[in-house]
């Protein structure tokens, strides 16, 4: 059987890869459009700072310690021009030659591709980027050898507040401009104003409710008319599925180009299969299909496919969403459901607060850790779960992650037996005492 994979990094390379762990004979050939199939694209925003020092450490593997460990055929700077379902082939191009490969199975994995704003001036500004992949990197790196003074992010989701953190460290003034209401939309309103108070705490100039117009060099013209100098521009305004060429061969797509699979990854065509930050999947708590574009679906997503392949059961069963970012000294998380994306829905639900020291707060060390949860309120079935704070909020939201995937209610909260020594957490835990809250506000007393 030969295997053709298109798209490399979480999903691809983890389909590639098990499949080899799964059969010895399979050919398997992996194509991608760039220079490296296999690199850490989550930890981009931290060379910028020099957090991350060395750039070898973002490649997780070459194509030659893929071919010499797995004896996987990958070529990059590969990209594939045509499918063609019926005789089971794709063209490609390569360094201006093309060619066709035969399939007996084909994977796609192309990933997402970030969003480019309309702004006047943005094609002929040679001082703006987009933070998706090693190239980019080397892109931003090369401006920054000339030591700008300024900068500006647009856009405050996570891989922004990212870029505007390492910017900062770096000893650049900052400006994060975002036109919705709040940074990091994952997030609700309140809980996001914990994380812009942080911002403001590191001379981050955060601008809200605001679209940039006009770019002039280094002049961002905003929304308001206000004038900012940026000597270097971050574009970080979202990403979108990058299937233009899936549409085109007519491989069924849904919301924004999602690509549409069924629970064994497989496409409207047959021995087509998809997987990572192009398709969408099942969200566990409404069952709408969603774009959940991050690294652990992709990665778990391309190791079923290889299983599907190979004879395995295994089913695509959809997400929740769970992610978490880090600004300056605090983490940020949420999984689940947000306020405004349970309103959207009709359901009807309840959602209680805590603030509570991250452990004993006897101890020494403890800091402000505020969760957030939301739930049914009638069934008190988990529905979603937001964390802010200095420590722990990865322990904290992780057990609710897997509390909200499990299907749980507010009511087993309390009922959880999580470790517990003074340095790391309390007898009643955060997890428990929201759970306590949310019983109370459930039962009405």
């Amino acid at each position: 059987m030969k295997v053709v994979i298109v798209g490399g990094v979480a999903g691809g390379m983890s389909a590639a890869t098990r499949l080899r762990r799964l059969s010895e004979d399979t050919e398997i050939v992996v194509l991608d459009k760039g220079p490296y199939v296999s690199f850490a694209n989550c930890g981009l925003p931290y060379y910028l700072s020099g957090e991350i020092s060395d750039r070898n450490d973002l490649i997780v593997e070459s194509p030659e310690q893929l071919n010499q460990r797995f004896r996987i055929d990958v070529r990059p700077n590969t990209e594939v021009t045509d499918i063609n379902p019926a005789k089971h082939q794709v063209t490609v191009n390569h360094d201006g030659s093309q060619d066709t490969l035969d399939y007996d199975k084909l994977i796609l994995s192309p990933g997402s591709k970030a969003v480019i704003p309309e702004i006047t001036g943005l094609s002929k500004a040679n001082n703006v980027f987009t933070l998706r992949n090693i190239p980019d990197v080397d892109k931003i790196m090369n401006r920054l050898e000339s030591h700008p003074a300024t900068a500006a992010v647009i856009g405050a989701g996570s891989i922004g507040v990212e870029a505007v953190e390492n910017l900062t460290n770096r000893g650049i003034k900052t400006t994060l401009i975002e036109a919705g209401d709040h940074v990091l939309p994952f997030l609700d309103f309140e809980m996001a104003g914990i994380v812009e108070k942080e911002l403001a705490e590191h001379k981050v100039d955060v601008k809200l409710n605001t679209r940039v117009k006009q770019i002039n060099n280094d002049q961002l013209t905003l929304s308001d008319d206000t004038v900012v100098s940026a000597d270097i521009v971050i574009l970080a305004v979202g990403v979108r599925p990058d299937t233009s060429l899936i549409q085109k061969v007519g491989i069924k797509t849904g919301d924004r180009g999602g690509i549409i699979v069924d629970d064994h990854y497989q496409t409207s065509e047959q021995d087509i299969y998809a997987v990572g930050d192009a398709i969408l999947v099942k969200d566990l708590i409404t069952n709408q299909l969603v774009s959940i574009p991050l690294a652990s679906p992709a990665n778990r997503q391309g190791r079923q496919v290889a299983d599907v392949i190979m004879g395995i059961n295994r089913r695509n069963k959809g997400g929740i969403g769970t992610a978490i970012v880090r600004t300056f000294d605090l983490g940020a998380a949420a999984t689940g459901l947000n306020a405004k994306q349970l309103q959207s829905t009709g359901i009807d639900f309840m959602t209680v607060h805590t603030t509570n020291s991250s452990h004993a707060g006897y101890f020494p060390g403890g800091t402000p850790l505020s969760l957030k949860v939301m739930f049914d309120s009638k069934t008190g079935q988990l529905y979603g779960a937001q964390a802010v704070g200095k420590n722990s909020v990865d322990k904290r939201i992780d057990v609710l992650a897997v509390a909200i995937k499990s299907k749980m209610k507010i009511t087993n909260l309390p009922e959880f037996e999580l470790s517990y020594a003074p340095p790391f957490g309390s007898a009643k835990d955060p997890v428990n005492m929201i759970g306590y809250a949310g019983e109370n506000l459930l039962r009405a007393f």
